[in-house]
């Protein structure tokens, strides 16, 4: 089944009802239907055929909604790109995925500009004024509101989530039909039980989590509000949801569940169920979140290469008196086969810790033309996920550390040799590791430790701002550490941790 058929079921079913809201825009779930198909049909009539990938860079808009069911009924492959990138990233990405089109918001007009002057040519598709490219509603203007869906075959490619590696340049997870529907399906049954009269608020990205859950919430009918404001406002957030009477929040991050407890009081008692993931949430902020919203949250673990998820700590086991509970990632979810991989490459007991090994129908097919990764990634059938755990006598999995480089910082990840690459090219730095503090408000922040090149002179600041001009803001670091020398083993592989201790310790 071609996934992007979810939305001409639901239009059939329930036609009249609303499906988006974005501002002022307000579109019937026909209306929806019917504009995806036009922009799909559109594409085709461009000159793009089926398999062929097309990248969107963008930020949450009724546009992004339509343009993504428009891809999927078109029998193309999406490719979600954190619109936060820089040029020189979003470049990176249409050339590796081979993008035969870019849909992109005019408010990126100059990344877009830099990512096509720096990849290979693509057809550039604009939403808003601006110069670059051919704008939506040409686009959509050449289609049909009717147009028939494609047929999809089960493991054909669907979704291709670029998701980067602490070895290097971020790599494409091929999700297929299947893997998405049977995520779909899960989410529903585990996650939340979206129904028609629900309406749900995405105030995270659609490009990853939210717009996962997206397909849920549109097979079931509900009414989605997607935030339209550019960053994510507490206060605001908060008035909406009294105001509109949300019932589901479609996915937050902890540091947005932070922030929203931070805001000002208001009615928030519509809100039936809040899933939440994307990054560890310590024992503290769960309890404040449950003292201040009640037993309304789902959390999530899972990754790109698994999405949504791999297990899930139910509504009934956020219990604030039980701190095992509370602070493990929940149980297995359905369908889906996890086990613990001890040092010795045997399946760990209860209470042992290991990597953390998946399998299932929504453990991807491999990463896009990467077979060496590919095969490193699903060694003997097995997502080895590189995060370390444990699974306790009631089957709960606890999550001891992530993936051992990996620094979370607001719900997104940062892979510490992207911003090293960044840092060893200013003539003034010698070496550098950059590793993950505590922060009380992001979960962790960026620091670097540098050595200079003997007789260099150069401010913190200034190694902050050159890493702000040449990649994503959220990617700087925010505290740089000028040491003598990087700590090394034996062997000379950076002793990471040892910095990342030391560097605690200064903090505190």
């Amino acid at each position: 089944m071609n996934i992007g058929s979810l939305l001409t079921q639901s239009a059939q079913t329930y036609g009249s009802l609303p499906a988006i809201r974005y501002d002022e825009e307000r579109l019937s779930y026909k209306e929806l239907n019917d504009a995806a198909a036009r922009f799909g049909s559109g594409l085709l009539a461009g000159g793009l055929s089926g398999g062929d990938r097309v990248a969107l860079f963008m930020g949450n808009s009724h546009y992004a909604v339509i343009a993504l069911f428009g891809c999927l009924k078109a029998g193309l492959v999406v490719v979600p790109i954190n619109a936060k990138l820089a040029g020189n990233e979003l470049a990176y990405i249409i050339e590796n995925a081979e993008a035969a089109a870019l849909v992109f918001s005019q408010e990126k007009s100059d990344e877009v500009g830099q990512a096509l002057r720096e990849a290979s040519s693509c057809w550039a598709i604009r939403v808003g004024d601006g110069e670059i490219g051919t704008s939506f509603e040409e686009v959509t203007e050449a289609g049909m509101p009717g147009a028939e869906d494609a047929q999809a075959k089960p493991d054909q490619l669907a979704w291709l989530f670029y998701t980067s590696g602490t070895t290097g340049r971020p790599k494409g997870a091929q999700l297929s039909h299947r893997n998405l529907l049977i995520m779909t399906i899960g989410a529903i049954a585990e996650m939340c039980d979206f129904r028609c009269d629900d309406i749900v608020l995405h105030a995270a990205p659609l490009s990853h989590g939210s717009g996962l859950y997206l397909f849920a919430a549109v097979a079931s009918g509900s009414q989605q509000l997607i935030y339209h404001r550019h960053s994510f406002d507490p206060d605001d957030v908060l008035a909406l949801i009294a105001r509109e009477r949300v019932t589901v929040i479609a996915f937050l991050a902890p540091t947005m569940i932070s922030m929203l407890l931070s805001g000002e009081p208001s009615d928030t008692t519509s809100l039936r169920r809040v899933v939440y993931g994307g990054g560890p949430i310590n024992l503290e902020l769960s309890r404040n979140m449950l003292a201040r919203f009640g037993p309304i949250f789902v959390q999530l673990y899972g990754m790109g290469e698994a999405p949504m998820t791999i297990s899930r700590l139910a509504a009934e086991d956020h219990n604030p008196a039980d701190s095992a509970a509370l602070a493990s990632a929940g149980t297995p979810r359905l369908g889906v086969e996890v086990r613990i991989i001890g040092g010795d490459g045997q399946v760990a007991g209860v209470g042992e810790e290991g990597e953390i090994c998946v399998r299932g129908d929504v453990v991807m097919s491999g990463y896009w033309r990467d077979p060496e990764a590919t095969a490193k990634a699903l060694a003997d059938g097995w997502l080895h996920t590189g995060d370390i755990g444990q699974i306790d006598s009631t089957g709960r999995l606890s999550l001891l550390d992530r993936r051992s480089d990996l620094i979370i910082t607001g719900g997104t990840n940062v892979y510490p040799r992207e911003v090293e690459e960044t840092l060893l090219s200013h003539p003034a730095v010698a070496e550098v590791v950059v590793f993950g503090l505590p922060d009380p408000v992001w979960g962790q922040s960026v620091a670097a430790a540098v050595v200079t090149v003997p007789d260099a002179v150069v401010e913190a600041e200034e190694l902050i701002t050159f890493c702000r001009e040449r990649a994503a803001s959220f990617k700087k670091p925010k505290r740089i550490y000028f040491v003598d020398e990087i700590p090394k083993n034996a062997y000379g592989k950076v002793l990471r941790r040892e910095v990342r201790d030391s560097a605690v310790k200064d903090q505190a």
